[in-house]
């Protein structure tokens, strides 16, 4: 067990390994594999998406047979998706059952999100996500919503029909506010209706390493060096602060009141993209009660490796941070505006590994993948 991983959820982050694929799930003794890493490097939960989904099976021979099978039995593409992807984290479900129940539900939650497609689709979202609820049928599954306008009602809906939901896709604090008052319109709902608030649980993905690259790009191209790589960390320290601060309203207070668990902040795209940067960065920088930091395996292995944790690190840098967004702003940069176009460009990164996925898994189902 690494002593920095440990050090780091003491601290008060969990952390979630950003992958998933069947290679990880049936080799239980390779260095890789959910069990190991559970045990060995403090994972307690797993975030997935449609572009890991997409890399898991169009590079594995293990959905092969499965693929062919539900072919022949009538099922096209896209229902032959949902069979392997529900199958997959059903399977690391029950990995991390122990976690979920140690953790009284906190920790030990696999995602699975809706079809990226069905983000400006409100009534869709909440049609598809409470069929994936259904299916995956582990009362440690997150649904992953996108913290699109249209996302935000389907928030509410989903909390209120008692379904435990990550929401995704989140670049700026105005919309994280959005988010997690969606969240608790759900509860209040629910709460209302006289129905139960406890097995409730939620995280908001607040995404990272994005940020520093849209506006590292613009910073170089107007010679603001000083700011460079300052603008990602920044950002998530004030939505920490928020949600600090919303933890506090007497709105939030009487839910917890009544058994509602608060939805933590949950730091996503942490993989550092500029390899200028230290490869830790976006989680000894992020270290936090009651957060979460979602990795891939090698941001992981980084930390294990090499990380300074240092105990909770973003109390001491908020007036720094609010200092860089003041100055970000005063050369133009409009976070709102960098946070649209973010987002944007985050759904499209989903909906064109999901249509390869689709293609890929034809071509397997016909006989004409290589």
């Amino acid at each position: 067990m690494s002593h920095r991983l440990v050090s780091l959820s003491q601290a008060g982050t969990s952390i979630w390994l950003d992958d998933l694929s069947r290679d990880r799930l049936i080799n239980s003794t390779a260095p890789h594999s959910l069990a190991r890493l559970i045990e060995e490097k403090s994972v307690v939960g797993v975030t997935t998406n449609p572009a890991i989904f997409s890399q898991a099976i169009s590079t594995s021979t293990l959905y092969a047979a499965d693929i062919k099978k539900l072919a022949a039995q009538g099922n096209n593409a896209e229902q032959i998706i949902t069979h392997l992807t529900v199958s997959d984290v059903q399977s690391a479900c029950d990995q991390l059952q122990k976690v979920f129940l140690a953790s009284h539900g906190v920790d030990g939650r696999v995602s699975i999100e809706v079809d990226p497609r069905l983000a400006r689709d409100t009534a869709q979202t909440i049609e598809q996500a409470k069929e994936l609820w259904q299916l995956v049928a582990r009362p440690n599954v997150l649904i992953k919503v996108p913290a699109t306008v249209e996302g935000l009602p389907a928030i509410t809906e989903l909390i209120a029909a008692g379904i435990s939901v990550n929401v995704t896709i989140i670049f700026s604090v105005a919309r994280y506010r959005e988010v997690f008052a969606a969240f608790v319109a759900g509860l209040e709902r629910r709460h209302a209706l006289g129905l139960p608030l406890h097995d409730i649980h939620s995280v908001a993905s607040f995404f990272v390493s994005r940020v520093d690259t849209e506006i590292d790009a613009r910073l170089k191209q107007n010679g603001h060096s000083h700011l460079l790589g300052r603008a990602a960390i920044a950002n998530a320290h004030l939505a920490y602060e928020a949600f600090l601060e919303m933890k506090r309203t007497p709105q939030w207070i009487s839910l917890a009141l009544h058994g509602a668990h608060i939805q933590r902040p949950l730091w996503a795209s942490t993989g550092v993209k500029d390899k200028s940067y230290s490869d830790d960065r976006y989680v000894v920088e992020l270290v936090a009660p009651e957060t979460v930091n979602t990795m891939p395996e090698s941001t992981l292995d980084a930390v294990a490796d090499h990380g300074d944790i240092r105990g909770e690190t973003i109390s001491a840098s908020l007036e720094q941070s609010r200092a860089d967004i003041v100055a970000l702003a005063q050369l133009g940069i409009d976070l709102d505006e960098v946070a649209a176009k973010l987002e944007q460009e985050g759904l499209a990164k989903f909906v064109t590994p999901w249509l390869q996925l689709i293609d890929v898994v034809e071509k397997v189902a016909s006989g004409d993948h290589a």
